[in-house]
């Protein structure tokens, strides 16, 4: 019996209707490729086979047989060649370069390089592009140039380039002289050592110590530059309460939405550069960005890249202490997390049904996200769990016929500073946004001996997430039994009107605008009497100065004329519990 010769198989070509065994392990070759006959092809992969020293750019012989190539195919090729001297992509055609997916394995950090420099030939003896320094710039690659091609297939003019150590200087890259190829003289392993020193030692502008991180943030939108600024001076204030160092603001007023980016990719390579020169380690963006939308920029840059709930989130879980707290917190993230995590879709999935779909069972995202749903559940059961001690606490408030009075407001308004001042209590109170998170009760006896509960809860904000807002829901529900709402106001904001009516959104959201409220202007005391009288007036508010006991006495007055009109319910039988008395109020009988 006679059987067939074997196969060879050929180079795998990108774009190529060919099909391969699934053994070989032949490279591919990048860029545009049709047209080209087999023996062009063999000649391309051959390349993969050279070695370059690691004293040279590139050597003599392959720079050569690389000019020769182009010539005949009358295509430049770009080598993708790294520090020990290996081809790890052949690239054909103007304009084609490396993608961040097909570098996955080459891993940079904020102060390093790839480890890859990209030498591409070129038919004419053009310098560098600004598109090649762009490339250079968000590939973070050790150097790129071009080799020009005679009419004979030799190299002639070399142009090089490489990156600069963040901040200094204006450019992100130096172009150095051209020189003829065969007079080239830099010996590249002490070049790069020297150069990847001084992204080491690189002192930036900006301090940051600690473990801090350092972003730009980014605006997006159709909303005026004032808004917009508006916007990002809050987000400003959510990455400082984060612990970020916030090094620059860049907005872009969009016409049309940008479905796959946000903004342009223009303007997002623009502000990609912006961040390696000023040494960013992130980039946050004022608006959501949708699962696509976050794929689509993390394949044009290695920083990590964020939105406003992601920032709200982490800032969540730095200041949950309490297990509900952590609990509300947890379940947030993985309701955020669950629809961003990506992988290679179905196609090796059992789930997906159909022919040819059974056999391999779960891939890996699959089982993340059956353990993330899996989590939600037991973290949504923890939650009823949380929710009916606090019915049994509400129970136990009202066996002793106490009025509530619930502290609400925007985020850093002094809610907590004021309920210290209240009731003589250690709540953290500090200077920055989301303080707060878990909510805090304690008694408050009136001049006339009546007494209160004072409830201090999360601060609100404009655009709450919407799975923060369903994770804390059981804490919100705490609001529903209060009496009388205490609106704190911070009376320095400059954007009053939208924090007031963020606030009451949110209420209504949780029908809960039907209950009384006190509109108290707090931080009285950074203004002059006539700003803070007229801004009493116009409001209908109280003004006080939270943490200055004087300054509550007009607020105790007006409580008190309304706490006859709270009705009383009927004290049962049994003896109530009796936390320890609060008289903090009482120098004011």
């Amino acid at each position: 019996m006679h059987y067939p010769p074997p196969q060879t198989a050929r180079p795998s070509v990108a774009g190529s209707d060919v099909p391969l065994p699934r053994s070989t392990t032949i490279p591919t070759i990048y860029g545009q490729i049709s047209g080209l006959k087999a023996s062009h092809l063999s000649a391309l992969e051959r390349l993969y086979r050279r070695r370059v020293p690691s004293s040279v750019v590139i050597t003599p012989e392959l720079a050569r047989t690389a000019c020769q190539l182009t010539r005949e195919i009358r295509r430049p090729i770009g080598l993708l060649i790294t520090r020990r001297g290996v081809i790890e992509q052949v690239l054909v055609g103007a304009g084609c370069a490396p993608t961040h997916e097909s570098l996955a394995k080459f891993r940079v950090g904020p102060h390093s390089l790839r480890g890859l420099r990209l030498i591409r030939t070129q038919l004419d003896d053009a310098p560098l592009s600004q598109e090649d320094l762009t490339h250079l710039a968000l590939l973070r690659m050790d150097l790129i140039g071009l080799v020009g091609v005679d009419e004979s297939g030799e190299p002639t003019v070399l142009h090089l380039a490489h990156l600069l150590p963040p901040n200094q200087q204006k450019e992100v890259c130096r172009i150095l002289p051209s020189v003829p190829f065969h007079n080239l003289d830099l010996p590249f392993d002490t070049f790069i050592h020297s150069l990847d020193s001084d992204l080491l030692r690189s002192d930036t502008r900006h301090a940051v110590g600690d473990g801090k991180e350092s972003a730009i943030l980014v605006s997006a939108s159709s909303k005026s530059h004032a808004e917009q600024e508006e916007h990002l001076e809050e987000l400003n204030e959510l990455a400082e309460s984060a612990g970020v160092v916030v090094l620059d603001r860049v907005l872009q007023r969009t016409q049309e939405d940008y479905q796959r980016f946000l903004l342009g990719r223009g303007k997002l390579k623009e502000v990609v550069i912006r961040a390696l020169q000023q040494g960013a380690d992130l980039l946050i963006f004022d608006q959501d960005l949708a699962p696509a939308q976050a794929r689509a920029i993390s394949e044009v840059t290695d920083l990590k890249v964020i939105d406003r709930t992601q920032l709200i989130l982490d800032i969540f879980a730095r200041r949950a202490h309490t297990r509900e707290g952590k609990v509300q917190v947890e379940l947030a993230q993985l309701r955020y997390l669950l629809p961003r995590l990506s992988g290679h879709g179905t196609s090796l999935s059992r789930l997906g049904g159909g022919i040819g779909t059974r056999g391999p069972g779960e891939t890996k995202l699959e089982t993340d996200r059956r353990r993330i749903r899996d989590r939600i559940s037991h973290l949504e059961r923890e939650i009823d769990d949380v929710a009916r001690h606090q019915d049994q606490r509400r129970a136990r408030r009202l066996r002793q016929a106490l009025p509530i009075l619930s502290i609400v407001g925007y985020t850093n308004a002094g809610k907590s500073t004021l309920l210290n001042t209240l009731t003589h209590s250690q709540v953290p109170a500090q200077d920055r946004l989301f303080e707060t998170l878990d909510t805090t009760s304690r008694r408050l006896r009136f001049p006339h001996d009546r007494e209160v509960i004072v409830t201090d809860t999360v601060g609100f904000i404009r655009d709450l997430p919407k799975d923060l807002v369903g994770a804390f829901r059981t804490t919100l529900d705490e609001l529903r039994d209060a009496d009388i709402l205490l609106h704190v106001i911070d009376a320095t904001a400059k954007n009053i009107d939208l924090q007031i009516t963020a606030v009451e959104t949110i209420l209504r959201s949780l029908d809960m605008d039907t209950i009384p409220r006190v509109l108290i202007l707090n931080k009285c005391d950074r203004l002059s009497a006539h700003e803070s009288l007229v801004l009493c007036e116009r409001y209908r508010a109280i003004g006080i100065s939270a943490p200055h006991r004087d300054s509550l006495r007009p607020l105790i007055t007006h409580l008190e004329t309304l706490l006859p009109t709270i009705p009383t319910p009927p004290v049962q039988d049994e003896d109530p519990e009796q936390p320890p008395p609060n008289l903090a109020l009482a120098s004011h009988s």
